[in-house]
């Protein structure tokens, strides 16, 4: 186990999800809980034969004055904004609005705006007037955007680490809270369908054109979806569920292929239960990255395995929502949120018949358990790793 100090748990206060699950937090979860997969077929016109995730419906406008910053991505995070806007409100008007900060993580930003305005050059040889790379393809725009929409006026950035990108930002949530910058931090991730991570993961041979099937023999590859999520984190207040311990590492191995031996993801699961002062049997559920890569598959569960031995129900919520990138950590945090609250453990669909060589409990069917511990594990290209710890206040 590394060394690391224990920290004090945060008290998390609102979250909010939209996916292919549903257009509000409610849908979303209610889908989860009944077993029912968002895949479906692709909005995009792509080359290659698969499925994915994409938001049900249309989504609805940015309000006129923000009209700049208008993309996909901005409205898939305004959607989700929304619901959790009155506490959010709270929060700044109980700590101050320079004491609130905006912590997201993307992977490709407003890159589908882009594409957009690219194909428009390509057949008209002119881009889109109301095109603006600043305010619309850029990292930091939706977090400049939402600042002004929230009224906060506290440290406001965007960590672009690939999938791990909203898991991270629990962890510049909590750096920044205990060195007393802040009083409260407004969490999640944010990423939109393009092409080009369809084509790209279809470059790399790991883009599936069914159903992806976590932990599974059979399993062919990922499901690319997309979505948002947030999760509001305060110094103090009165909550069901803390944000209790998060773990940081690094591969350093591959560019697009995690340690083989799960080494990375160990360390990061290990120095969330060492913030949080815990050990391997306090954790009663865990919501794998469980991508349906071969790679990622066998690592993950070799990490689980030295760690937590068969004992530990697994989940992976890929086949419900797509790998959603940027936004997965997020997503996830709130499903283990979710876990802790209603008790349940979400199936992992398309898991049978399980791989024999990963030596872990997969959970094939929904069940309640009343879990009080959750971790969520979100592992990135390059090796960037981290594991998020909720659980019941202590």
């Amino acid at each position: 186990m590394p060394i690391v100090s224990p920290v004090r748990p945060l008290p998390l206060t609102a979250w909010s999800t939209v996916n292919a699950l549903g257009a509000d937090t409610r849908a979303v979860l209610d889908a989860l809980d009944a077993g029912r997969s968002g895949l479906g077929p692709s909005p995009l016109e792509v080359t290659m034969e698969t499925v994915v995730g994409a938001y049900p419906g249309d989504l609805p406008p940015l309000p006129r004055e923000y009209a700049p910053y208008d993309t996909r991505l901005a409205r898939l995070g305004l959607a989700a904004f929304r619901e959790i806007q009155p506490q959010v409100d709270a929060a700044v008007g109980r700590w101050g609005a320079d004491r609130v900060a905006i912590l997201l993580g993307t992977s490709t930003g407003g890159l589908e705006e882009t594409e957009q305005a690219f194909r428009a050059w390509l057949e008209r040889q002119s881009i889109p007037e109301q095109y603006e790379y600043q305010r619309q393809h850029n990292f930091a725009a939706f977090g400049e955007m939402l600042g002004c929409i929230a009224g906060i006026e506290g440290p406001t950035y965007v960590v672009s680490t690939a999938c791990s990108s909203s898991g991270k930002v629990a962890a510049s949530a909590q750096r920044l809270i205990a060195s007393g910058v802040i009083d409260a931090a407004l969490i999640g991730g944010i990423d939109s369908l393009t092409r080009m991570t369809l084509q790209g993961f279809h470059s790399l041979g790991i883009l599936s054109g069914k159903p992806c099937r976590p932990f599974s023999v059979e399993r062919e590859g990922i499901n690319i979806g997309e979505g948002a999520a947030f999760t509001l984190v305060e110094r103090e207040g009165d909550a069901r569920v803390c944000l209790l311990g998060v773990g940081e590492s690094s591969d350093a191995y591959r560019m697009s292929s995690p340690e083989p031996e799960g080494r990375g993801a160990r360390e990061a699961m290990e120095r969330a239960l060492a913030q949080a002062g815990l050990t391997p049997e306090d954790v009663d559920h865990i919501n794998a990255h469980g991508t349906a890569t071969k790679l990622n598959d066998e690592a993950e569960a070799i990490a689980i395995a030295k760690l937590f031995g068969d004992r530990v129900p697994v989940s992976s919520t890929k086949g419900y929502t797509g790998h959603q990138l940027g936004a997965a950590g997020g997503t996830e945090i709130v499903f283990a949120i979710h876990a802790i609250l209603s008790g349940r453990l979400p199936a992992t669909l398309g898991c049978d018949p399980i791989d024999p060589s990963l030596q872990i409990r997969v959970q094939r069917e929904a069940a309640v358990t009343h879990p009080k511990r959750v971790l969520s594990n979100s592992f990135a290209f390059g090796g960037s790793n981290v594991s998020v710890l909720v659980g019941e206040p202590k």
